[in-house]
């Protein structure tokens, strides 16, 4: 029987309970909700790593499961089943046509992303011709700003967050280097406010109003890495642009995870990797947007024979017939078994959509942190019982799946006896443990399962520091 929608997480969980007769925390809710959950099907089509197969694990601190716990696909989603017949399928072509591969056969080579491409502008929500995909996150990042960040002297800065993901941070300094200012003065970095771990709306905005006539760009990740915390783009875009700003995002944690909708939004220009939520292994073929408003205006300052016109593009004349848009920016032809990859993933992404997966996301991270809330939050009357802070808003609307936590003991040692125990999270210094219940893979089960392995891990260190 489907849930009634609209509920919270907390209304949802009292009325599953009270059908059931028992508490909220009880496994029998969770098991109730994964029968109830309509994305389920979509586990079998995953390859889940085996306990055993993990160098890290210790099977007999392990639960006894015989697949791994998998919290981690905010850094690395897992293996759709289909890859390998996708990548098998190129393979013999490659071995009984050659050459020929490139214009026959399914999938030929030559245009073989193209085919892609409908699929991701509807995740990203944008129109096909405003996706390209091509190269790995960070180049299309540099390509992006090489076209879109055009400082002058009295508009040069760059205005990020200030623990953005480091790659976006040495990409955004080597830029204004590159353009011969001081980064020192054109880094406008944003912290978020004494005492406080994520960015309010208002502060954004705030310094946007206040400094924009001295902003070149703005570029703002869509989900922040760290605190797992879920940037408003659409109203980041308005107030940059009202200051003549250009206003970017890489949504590297964003894509697959949450509803986005870069062409009603505005964004003048995105760009993301596929190895994350959209499940198209470690160095995936990443994606880049511009939207269509800037019409021939942005060119890219680096170009090369792919984003020449296909028709005419292996008439070899070097008269370059620029496409235009994104895919103007595309520089050479993609490698073909990472096309296989990622087109494996968004067929399953094609069955059903991004409203469905981020209904589900709601309630199974909600689940994770009313557990968590509910067995690990700070007893004032036990000061030295080990406890656990969430960092990551805990409004919906302000995250995606990520929850962002921090330990009262060492961080270090929390993620090694996880880890020991079969349990695939990630850690990032200084002291956060990083989990991500995954929508098209991971169930209710998964998220009481770690709660019980978090309570042994918790208490296993209390016992130790008494000792």
């Amino acid at each position: 029987m489907e849930l009634p929608r609209g509920l919270t997480t907390t209304e949802t969980l009292r009325l599953v309970s009270a059908q059931l007769g028992c508490s909220p925390a009880s496994r029998q809710v969770a098991d109730d909700l994964d029968r109830r959950d309509e994305l389920r099907p979509f586990r079998e089509k995953f390859y889940v790593p085996k306990v055993a197969d993990l160098p890290s694990s210790d099977l007999s601190l392990a639960d006894g499961a015989e697949e791994c716990l998998y919290l981690a696909g905010n850094s690395l989603g897992l293996q759709p089943k289909a890859v390998g017949a996708h990548i098998e399928e190129q393979l013999q072509k490659w071995a009984k046509t050659g050459v020929q591969g490139h214009m026959v056969g399914p999938r030929p080579w030559a245009y073989a992303e193209d085919e892609l491409e409908e699929a991701m502008a509807g995740i990203v929500g944008a129109h096909r011709e405003e996706v390209a995909l091509m190269n790995g996150l960070t180049v299309n990042l540099h390509l992006l700003m090489l076209s879109f960040y055009k400082p002058t002297a009295a508009r040069h800065k760059v205005l990020l967050e200030s623990k953005a993901f480091p790659s976006d941070h040495y990409a955004v300094e080597s830029q204004i280097r590159l353009r011969g200012f001081d980064p020192e003065e054109s880094m406008r970095l944003l912290p978020p406010r004494t005492g406080e771990e994520t960015l309010r709306t208002e502060d954004i905005l705030d310094v946007i109003e206040k400094e924009g006539d001295s902003i070149a760009v703005v570029m703002f990740s869509g989900v922040q890495y760290y605190t797992g915390q879920l940037f408003n783009m659409a109203a980041i875009a308005r107030a940059g642009q009202r200051k003549g700003c250009y206003v970017g995002f890489d949504c590297a944690h964003a894509v697959g995870n949450v509803e986005l909708k870069l062409h009603a939004w505005g964004v003048d220009f995105a760009c993301w990797c596929s190895y994350k939520y959209l499940n198209a292994g470690a160095g995936g073929l990443a994606g880049a947007f511009i939207h269509r408003k800037h019409g021939d205006s942005i060119k890219p300052a680096l170009t090369g024979w792919w984003g020449h016109e296909f028709k005419t593009r292996f008439k070899m004349d070097n008269v370059m017939d620029l496409r235009p848009g994104v895919h103007g920016f595309r520089l050479s032809n993609q490698p073909t078994l990472l096309v296989c990859s990622l087109g494996a993933s968004l067929e399953m992404f094609s069955t059903t959509s991004m409203q469905a997966l981020r209904r589900k996301s709601r309630l199974l991270t909600g689940y994770l942190e009313h557990l968590i809330q509910l067995h690990f939050s700070q007893d004032p009357a036990r000061p030295h019982k080990p406890h656990i802070r969430i960092i990551t808003p805990s409004d919906p609307e302000q995250r995606g799946c990520q929850l962002s936590l921090c330990f009262s003991i060492h961080i270090g040692e929390m993620f090694q006896e996880l880890e020991k125990r079969g349990v695939a999270c990630d850690m990032r210094e200084p002291s956060v443990l990083r989990v991500a219940p995954v929508p098209l893979y991971n169930s209710f089960a998964d998220v009481h399962r770690f709660i019980q392995m978090l309570g042994e891990v918790l208490a296993a260190s209390s016992q130790s520091q008494k000792a």
